[in-house]
């Protein structure tokens, strides 16, 4: 029998907020920095149908046509712009103060095998990169989304891609001559080595494209790639005759700006230079493809005034492309009059070390910070160490400009890609009740919105929505689904299903973050400040396992201490602390007023809890 968690018993574990700080007005959307934000993350698809009529895009025909087929996870669900208008202020009661929406430009609604097809309803498989897709409305809506996010002191974040578009790019070695559909499953990854840029269909083939340098970096010139016009190098490719036209810009329809090697095996030179499963690979060495994205994004900033860009797959792409793209869409921002325009790459790595490089070599402002994701799944779902967490703090240092880029890293739990937190936590405690899985769901968040970094919400999270995998199976519908493998899940705190509509604000998971999300947004420490690990457990015992961090408040107004423990019991410690604090107040969970002694504390964790306490100097 489900155990029903109220609000009550969470804020036992150790959300309760001793009366709620009251946040200071915000200021002016433009002159908050990327670390002032909390950002929730939406798949327009899955969120809510607020126009029933562009359902199927306009398009007539079948699933297999227009896409739509709410029954099947793979196809489009009838979630749209109008829709997430309508909620946002659900999103703002939580405390969200920026939304990144997936991809909203126009898709080829379904490619794939025959037998295998999906639809684009996620976004990703991009034909016209200046218009949105029908399937979530038009220009003017996401222009109405913008504009009233904005008037609520609300950021919108883009979901955009520079490493491939959609399947249209066909070889006639893979699927044979004039075919509008892939025969063949996969190609196989030619190389350069094996198949130069230089000659056709291989080593051994005819010279083409003489005087070509290749792609080092040292050759990204226009005068280089003026000699590279022929794309035979490695397969024949071309654009089935249905398909001619079918991208925007219309230089996009050219194979010559594309790598046409075959499928990526995700290792080596194939990660930059291979076809993404099976769609066409963005040669961006190529100075025409630089300037060309550099132009498309561009005029997004410019004709709704969006506040950053999350980029997809940005590991799959040349560092020298960033390099470029990056600083050019800062300074057009800025001239657009947002001076703190957020930009995060997707490097699907959690080793800090890999993270890093693309704030350094590729030059981006800030990474997903996937190395956070894996030891917070690690120390609450798995039972490791605190440890684990405190000695990946140690290591932002490794980052651009060390923890100042540290702090602008958008953290998360989970997300569309890889699966939702809540089922790492069931998996990885096998018939967990629902009252622990809460308790750990919301210390999941926690440590995410009280740790270094940008706070990134999944949607449906704060519903306890709980995933059965990844991908398809990770992106269930806030509006009443009607896809069997999303409508019986077992969800976190609720009695509700994936079946109802789930925007419940007394949901418990939604009421703590919206109070934790009060709490970040009242104190600048814990948005700006400094972060100073006090003590980690280096071995989960019997005790708990207790992580205590400090962030100082970047005026030298104070400390706030923050004390999580993912153990089963309570944990009692003592700790180092500025010692000019004398006297603490409590901004969540029981915090003695008095320091035993200069320069020291103690509290009591609770299990599967946290407290946030203040220092009075």
């Amino acid at each position: 029998m489900r155990i029903f968690v109220s609000i009550a018993a969470a804020l036992c574990a150790g959300t309760a907020m001793a009366g709620g700080p009251v946040a200071a007005p915000a200021p002016p959307l433009t002159e908050r920095p990327p670390e002032d934000e909390i950002i929730y993350f939406v798949l327009p698809d899955r969120f809510e149908n607020g126009d029933a009529r562009n359902d199927r895009g306009g398009i007539a025909g079948t699933r297999l046509d227009h896409g739509f087929d709410p029954a099947h996870k793979g196809f489009y669900q009838g979630g749209d712009l109008a829709g997430l208008t309508a909620r946002l202020d659900y999103i703002q009661r939580m405390g969200a103060t920026a939304i990144w929406l997936a991809p909203v430009f126009r898709n080829k609604p379904v490619q794939g095998a025959p037998g295998r097809e999906t639809s684009g309803y996620h976004g990703y498989w991009i034909t016209d990169f200046l218009d949105v897709d029908p399937h979530f409305g038009t220009r003017a809506e996401f222009k109405a989304l913008v504009d009233a996010a904005h008037a609520r002191g609300m950021k919108v974040y883009m979901d955009i891609i520079t490493n491939h578009t959609a399947d249209v790019i066909k070889y006639e070695e893979c699927h044979g001559k004039n075919a509008d559909v892939r025969v063949q499953a996969d190609c196989a990854y030619r190389s350069i080595g094996d198949y130069p840029w230089t000659t056709r269909g291989g080593a051994d083939g005819e010279p083409i494209n003489a005087g070509f340098l290749g792609t080092d970096p040292q050759h990204l010139t226009a005068e280089n790639f003026a000699r590279l016009t022929n794309p035979a190098w490695a397969y024949t490719p071309y654009v089935p005759a249905s398909e001619k036209a079918t991208k925007n810009p219309a230089w996009l329809n050219d194979p010559i700006y594309y790598t046409n090697r075959g499928d990526s095996v995700w290792e080596g030179e194939s990660r930059t230079t291979g076809d993404f499963s099976g769609l066409d690979d963005l040669l961006t060495a190529h100075p025409r493809v630089v300037e060309g994205f550099i132009e498309i994004y561009k005029q997004w900033i410019t004709d709704f005034k969006v506040d950053g860009f999350r980029i997809d797959t940005a590991k799959h792409v040349n560092p020298e492309f960033w390099q470029a793209f990056a600083p050019a869409m800062l300074e057009h921002a800025k001239a657009q009059g947002i001076p703190n325009f957020h930009i995060f790459g997707e490097a699907y790595e959690f080793d800090p070390a890999h993270l890093a490089k693309f704030t350094t070599q590729a030059s981006l402002p800030a990474v997903l910070d996937f190395a956070f994701q894996g030891r917070v799944r690690d120390v609450v779902a798995g039972g490791k160490p605190a440890t684990t967490l405190s000695y990946l703090f140690e290591t932002d240092v490794v980052y651009a400009k060390g923890f100042a880029t540290a702090r602008q890293l958008p953290t998360f739990l989970g997300n569309h890609d890889m699966g939702r937190f809540a089922m790492f936590v069931k998996q990885a405690n096998p018939g967990i009740s629902d009252t622990e899985l809460v308790r750990r769901i919301t210390l999941g968040h926690a440590l995410m919105m009280f740790s270094r970094g940008v706070p990134t919400i999944y949607y449906g999270d704060e519903q306890g929505f709980v995933s059965d995998g990844n991908d398809q199976d990770a992106r269930e519908t806030m509006f009443p689904s009607v896809t069997a493998v999303y409508t019986d899940n077992d969800l976190a705190g609720t009695k509700a299903s994936v079946a109802d509509s789930n925007f419940d604000e007394a949901h418990p998971v939604y009421r703590a973050i919206a109070a934790m999300a009060a709490i970040r947004t009242a104190e600048p420490a814990l948005r700006r400040g400094e972060q100073i690990t006090r003590h980690a457990d280096h071995e989960a015992r019997e005790g708990g396992n207790a992580l205590v961090i400090s962030r100082l408040d970047p005026a030298g107004g104070g400390e706030v201490v923050i004390a999580f423990n993912a153990g089963n019991t309570a944990r009692d410690i003592a700790f180092p602390v500025d010692a000019r604090a004398r006297r603490w107040v409590s901004l969540s969970g029981a915090c003695p007023a008095n320091s035993p002694a200069p320069g020291a504390y103690r509290l009591t964790i609770p299990a599967t809890g946290f407290v946030v306490c203040k220092a009075e100097y």
